[in-house]
This record gives structure tokens, sequence and C-alpha cells, in this order.
């Protein structure tokens, strides 16, 4: 019994684990949604936010820098220094005069005994020594330093346009996920309309063969038709699941998510028929692509003036303080230990007067790059320039196609349905009522693909041009 309540316990805490979430979206909502969720997009935030930190740390670079530094030196084996004999009269004065003032605080001098031959061994100072210094360094001038303000910022712009060509793409692939669902929920919906027609068809030709009134062939006939739509309705709810799918990965969401779509294909295929949008005139400046390709060719501008910078002087200062102390023996923490302190104010230029060449390599290989980068930014003007007509020339052509295509639905429908009467009064074949029905179906899936593509192909001038109309 013990072992039947953990069970049933272990279950029923673990249910929330395997429960699904529930979304409910419009396309704006979705859209709306997965620029705030979708993973990337939020790397891409990230990078941005990363790039402000770097603009601050290369700000940081010129502004004043202090250090402290903490050195303690024991010497294990003190180093020897050596000294001719005549020198050892003047050691032993020295010893003398410190014993007298009781100099202690000095370094000792302590001359080693020695024959005399031989040189006078003399070791200097404590055998323990504590430094503690306080350095203020501040950039007065270097050419590199300015270069790299003005990169820091161009760094930030080539982040955010990273960004928005991010949610320029999110936006694309919401909008053509959510236009897919759609799609096939559509699809799934036609087909098993179709199915049910034709499954009301085939019953009733079976009972008119079977009364001796048909021939076996128009059976036969519509049984292959149904057996072919009921395959396509298994490959079209195949689909449907993966598109789903492939709209949570979108959004941001878990692949298993319970996703409800309020939008409908055709209502929104209506929403997407802007002619206004054929009319905006082709700036290519607002297009991200160009953007980038400007911000390309202006870091090369500054790379270049980079190496430029590389010829001219830097200029530091620097103020430093701190305080010594000595012994022969570890009394730093004693409050009797004498500490003496220093301090030193200072300026250095460093002067570059010749590099073999190298600098002057570097200028032309940067200079060399700027070429190919306003090159490149010419280039992606008219390219862009075609893609904005081409993508006028789609979507133009997906309206025009759009409002054909209904039109044939129209005709095929009533086709098919005079074709049905036609059959069951025995004016017409079943081979004829399959070719209408075979007609009917495609008109069907055109129709639902023309309506995809009015939605798609106003997405892509919309990107295009950076500029959306409700």
């Amino acid at each position: 019994m013990k072992n039947k309540l953990i069970i049933l316990f272990s279950l029923l805490f673990s249910l929330p684990n395997f429960a699904q979430e529930n979304y409910t979206f419009s396309l704006d909502e979705a859209i709306e949604f997965a620029l705030e969720n979708n993973r990337t997009a939020k790397n891409a935030e990230r990078d941005i936010e990363a790039a402000k930190k770097q603009k601050w740390e290369t700000t940081t670079r010129g502004l004043p820098q202090i250090n402290a530094k903490i050195d303690y030196q024991n010497w294990l084996k003190q180093q020897v220094s050596l000294f001719p004999p005549s020198f050892s009269d003047q050691f032993s004065q020295i010893r003398e005069l410190q014993n007298y003032y009781d100099l202690s605080s000095l370094p000792v001098i302590d001359p080693i005994p020695a024959a005399p031959t031989d040189f006078t061994e003399v070791t200097f100072g404590t055998k323990q020594t504590m430094m503690g210094t306080v350095t203020l360094n501040q950039l007065l001038f270097d050419g590199s330093y300015i270069v790299g303000l003005q990169s820091a910022k161009v760094f930030l712009e080539i982040s955010e346009n990273a960004k928005e060509k991010t949610d320029l793409e999110i936006r694309k692939n919401v909008i053509n996920a959510y236009g897919n669902v759609l799609l096939a929920n559509e699809s799934v919906k036609i087909l098993e309309k179709n199915i049910r027609v034709l499954e009301k068809n085939l019953h009733e030709t079976t009972k008119i063969f079977e009364n001796g009134l048909e021939e076996e062939e128009s059976v036969e006939q519509l049984q292959i038709t149904l057996s072919g739509v009921k395959s396509n309705l298994q490959r079209t709810t195949r689909l449907k699941d993966l598109a789903y799918k492939m709209l949570n990965i979108t959004l941001g969401i878990d692949l298993n998510s319970n996703t409800v779509l309020t939008d409908n294909l055709e209502n929104l295929t209506t929403q997407y028929i802007t002619l206004e949008l054929l009319n905006i005139q082709d700036n290519v400046e607002n297009n991200i692509d160009y953007k980038i390709a400007k911000n390309d060719k202006r870091s090369k501008e500054l790379l270049l003036k980079l190496e430029k910078s590389k010829a001219l002087p830097t200029l530091n200062a620097f103020l430093n303080g701190g305080y010594t102390a000595n012994s022969d023996s570890f009394t730093f923490t004693n409050s009797s230990q004498k500490w003496f302190g220093s301090s030193l104010l200072g300026v250095s230029m460093n002067i570059p007067i010749f590099s073999s060449g190298g600098r002057n390599a570097s200028t032309q290989r940067a200079k060399i790059n700027l070429e190919k980068s306003e090159d490149l930014l010419s280039e992606t003007e008219q390219q862009l320039k075609l893609q904005v007509a081409k993508a006028k020339s789609d979507y133009q052509f997906s309206i025009e196609d759009y409002e054909n295509k209904k039109q044939n639905l129209n005709l095929a429908e009533r086709i098919e349905l005079k074709n049905q009467t036609k059959f069951f009064e025995g004016i017409t074949s079943s081979f004829e009522l399959r070719q209408a029905q075979i007609q009917l179906y495609n008109a069907q899936q055109e129709y639902l693909q023309a309506m995809l593509d009015v939605i798609n192909n106003k997405t892509a001038l919309e990107t295009a041009l950076n500029t959306f109309i409700k």
C-alpha cells in the first residue's frame, strides 16, 4: 500500500511537467511575441549590450587609471659585492660612525674579513624589504585612441544594424510560418470536404451499379479518385503538424506547445492587398543591407585612419607615491617599524621614427580594403534597386494571380457540379466527372497558394523597402 501511494504522488507531481502551454495569436501578436522571445532576437539584443560595454571599455583607455602594488622581498642569501683591499679602512670608519650615531635604520654595510691580498666582500641593505606604491596614469595624447572611440561608435551601429536585420528576418519568417499553418489548415478542411462529397458520390454510384443501371468502371473511377484524395489528406495532415512545429520554433516557444491562430488565410490575404505599397519611392538607403554596407565602408575608413595615426607620437603622464621599509626580520606590522615615503611625477613621449616600411605597408593595405568597400557599397545599391523592382513586380503579379485563381476556382466548382448532375442523369461518363473533379482540386490548391503568395510577396517587398503598411 505504501509503495502504491508513493507511485501515485510521484505521478501527481510529475503531471505539470507533461502539461503543454497554450498560446493564441493573431499574426500581429505572433510577430510581436517572436521579436521578444525568439532566441536569435534575444542574442542580437545581447550583442547590442555587449557593444555598449565595449564602447565604454574603449573610452576608459583615455581616463585616469589608478593601480596599487605591494612588493615583499626576502633575501634568502644576500648578494655580495667585491671591493679592493684599499677600501677596508673606509668601511671600518663608516661602521664606526653608524654605531656612534645609532644609524641602525640605514642600510647595513658589513664587510667580511678577508686576506690582505683578496678583495673585500660586502653585503648592502637588509635581508627583508616591503614596498607599497600607488600609481596614477593618464593618457594625454594617442591618435589610435581617438580612432578607437570612433570605431567603438561604429561597432555599436553595426550591432544595431544586425539587430534590425535579425528583426526583419524574424518578422518575415513568422509571417511565412504563420501563412504555412493557415495554408495547411485550409487544405485539410478542403480535402475533408472533398472526401465527404466523393464518399457520397461513391455510395450512390455503387447503389446504381448494384441495380444494374451503371457500369462497374464508374464505381472504380470514383474509388481511384477517393483513394488519391485520402492519401493527399494524410500527407497534408503530417505537413500541418510540421508547420505548427516550425511556427513554434520561430516564435521561440516549445516545439510541442499548443498554438491557436485567430486569423484565417482569406481575411489575411485581403488585408495584405495594399496597392499603396507599389507607389512608394525606391529609397534603398532605408534598406538594412545598404546600411550594413555603408557601415562597413565607414569601418574601413577608420581602419585607414588608425594606420595613419600610428605615425603620430603618444604622450602619457604618471604620478606615483609609495612607502618602503627595511628590516633583517619581518617587523613590518610593528608600530615601531620605520617607513620611508617617496613620490614621482613624470611625462613620457613615444615618437615613431622608422619602421622599415611596415607602417606604410599597413596604410596601403587599409587603403585597398577601403576601395573594395566603396565598390561593394555601390554594387549593393544597384542590387537592392533591382531587388525592390523585382519585389514590386512579384507582389503585383501575386495580386493579379490571386484574382485570377479566385475566378478559376468559381468556374471549376460550377463545372464539377454540372458534371455531377450530368453523371447521375446518365448524360456524361465517370471519366469526364473525374476530370472535372481533378480540375477542381487543382484549382483549390492553386487558390490557396495564390493567397499565400500575396502575403509572402508583400512581406518581401516591405522588407526590401524597410517600410510596413497595415
